[in-house]
């Protein structure tokens, strides 16, 4: 690199040493080297309509591709309109790096435009929230940014520059700058051998145990490792998150569909790769049908992730690879057998199996209004088994959770525990980039739609094509039902039925119809598949419909 150039360049060659191939980005002025420095650098600029698109794409681009996402934002609202995205990059672990502008140094104190100090508000949602402190020490201070927010437990970072520093000469990067290092290589991430032989002796007391398999196994590549496992002790497995497709549908061991009956009436249950948070009741399994609570075992890519409000039975941390590893060594000395599981998962697969078939009547029904459940019975005749599935919704979402299950892991995104709604698009944009030759489908509820449906036209600019799907209830779910049971009124839970979202995407230059009739469904979900554009499926679905739910998650 020329010693000529700006901070900039330097900034954005250290990204692409990292792995970044795109930047996500709304336009603004402070943040112009960084831009010039992506041209030189041949990145990808992606812009979009909104921040908070900018920086779910770069989270989304992280959780497909295992690689760090980088957004950039302009200063002030560039920066606070994306601070959604951050926090639900923080608490999905997602290593993301943002990269913000800042009103410049020499201005400083004076009421310079956007001038606003951004590290502190971001301080509690990062890993490290920062300001570069020189043109200078710019290389250093974004590989630091790069390497913090890999190293696992993976989060986002985030940095912002001086203007005047971002548009100032700067030192071309040392190698170390340019160099990422494996996280882990100094041997940090070995599992503890200890830890490991307690949890066996509790697999090898238990009859009824469950493995949980969740995001952090997949984002910590340990998703053939678990698989090896859970197939060798013949345990019965449910997929949380981007777990989901570590074990495809139909895998003798998967219990999803039964997973009330395991979480009720488990002894041991084994949590992998995610948060024993309220998707998996905070940990309180067992109980049911006079069975004690179960023991629980957390498996997790860092200490800082070990649950504290509950004393689990067993912890391990480290990469989760080695620990499934040294986990079924540890098994095989303490006389695991996994013959002793085998009428508990004879259980589970039955009640699995039945759940299923109890499921064909709706997934198949032709009721008018329609019912939600009929859109997922056709989207499933549709999806390939490496399409990318993205939810981004309520009541109408939660019931992809339950009856879309993937054939291969990575290929399902939502906004996880955070519930942040709005990430459908910029998690669109991100697919269809990291995925060019897969079906992506973003699922949305029509409340949803109206957080980020505009970025279409980034869709459009940028020949993204995506297959939407909105089930258009005319009412916030989850909001509405819940206030008329507690209060036998609703207020603020009002949308209006039947809106024209798809010809808000039409007039964008996109494509799409309103779907009213349930033998339409299937037709309109293949002219989608078959557009080559942004299409959406607009499908006006029964607002008396519910989706059933507890407090607990289980």
């Amino acid at each position: 690199m020329d010693s000529a150039k700006h901070a900039g360049d330097v900034a954005v060659a250290v990204s692409r040493a990292f792995g970044v191939d795109v930047m996500f980005t709304l336009s603004g002025g402070h943040v112009f080297p960084l831009y010039d420095g992506a041209v030189h650098e041949n990145m990808r600029i992606l812009d979009v309509r909104h921040e908070q698109s900018a920086v779910f794409a770069a989270e989304a681009t992280a959780r497909l591709t295992r690689k760090p996402g980088l957004a950039v934002l302009t200063a002030g609202p560039g920066v606070t309109n994306g601070v959604s995205g951050v926090a639900t990059a923080h608490f999905n672990g997602s290593p993301v790096v943002v990269m913000g502008g800042r009103a410049p140094l020499s201005r400083w104190g004076s009421g310079a435009l956007q001038e606003l100090d951004h590290p502190p508000l971001l301080e509690p949602i990062t890993k490290r929230s920062f300001t570069a402190a020189s043109a200078e020490s710019v290389a250093q201070d974004v590989a630091t940014a790069f390497r913090t927010a890999l190293a696992p437990h993976r989060g986002p970072v985030f940095l912002d520059f001086y203007m005047d520093h971002l548009f100032a000469q700067a030192p071309e990067p040392p190698a170390e700058a340019l160099t990422p290092q494996d996280a882990g290589a100094d041997g940090s991430r070995e599992p503890d051998s200890d830890a490991l032989a307690h949890i066996a002796r509790l697999l090898a007391e238990a009859e009824r145990p469950v493995l949980v398999l969740g995001s952090d196994v997949w984002m910590d590549r340990a998703e053939q490792a678990a698989r090896e496992f859970a197939e060798e002790y013949r345990l019965p497995v449910i997929l949380n998150g981007q777990g989901r497709g570590i074990l495809p549908s139909g895998h003798e061991l998967l219990v999803t569909r039964a997973r009330g009956t395991a979480f009720g009436q488990a002894d041991l249950v084994i949590v992998a790769g995610a948060p024993l948070d309220f998707r998996l009741g905070y940990g309180w399994f067992g109980g049911k049908e006079g069975t004690p609570l179960a023991r629980v075992v957390h498996l997790v890519d860092a200490p800082s992730q070990i649950a504290t409000h509950i004393q689990p039975a067993g912890a391990a941390a480290g990469d989760l690879t080695l620990v499934f590893r040294g986990l079924a060594t540890a098994c095989a000395a303490a006389g695991v057998s996994p013959k002793r599981y085998a009428p508990w998962l004879t259980r589970l697969a039955e009640a699995a199996a039945a759940a299923r078939a109890g499921d064909a009547e709706l997934l198949a029904s032709a009721a008018d209004p329609i019912h939600p459940m009929r859109i997922y019975g056709e989207l499933n005749k549709v999806l390939a088994d490496d399409a990318v599935v993205i939810g981004d919704g309520g009541d109408f979402v939660s019931y992809a959770g339950k009856y879309v299950e993937p054939e291969r892991p990575g290929c399902w995104l939502d906004p996880g525990p955070y519930g942040c709604l709005g990430t459908g698009l910029g998690y669109a944009i991100a697919a269809r980039l990291a995925r060019p030759s897969s079906q992506v489908v973003l699922l949305l509820g029509d409340g949803a739609a109206g957080f980020s449906l505009m970025d279409v036209d980034t869709l459009v600019r940028h020949d993204l094509p995506v297959v939407m799907i909105c089930g258009n209830n005319g009412m916030w779910g989850l909001e509405k039902h819940p206030m008329q049971l507690l209060y036998g009124y609703d207020v603020a839970a009002e949308l209006r039925q039947g809106t024209r979202y798809d010809q808000v995407v039409t007039a964008l230059g996109g494509g799409g119809e309103l779907v009213t009739s349930p033998d339409e469904i299937g037709p309109a979900l293949r002219r989608a598949f078959d557009s080559g554009v942004p299409y959406l499926v607009n499908v006006v679905t029964d607002p008396a419909i519910a989706y059933p739910r507890n407090t607990t998650g289980v």
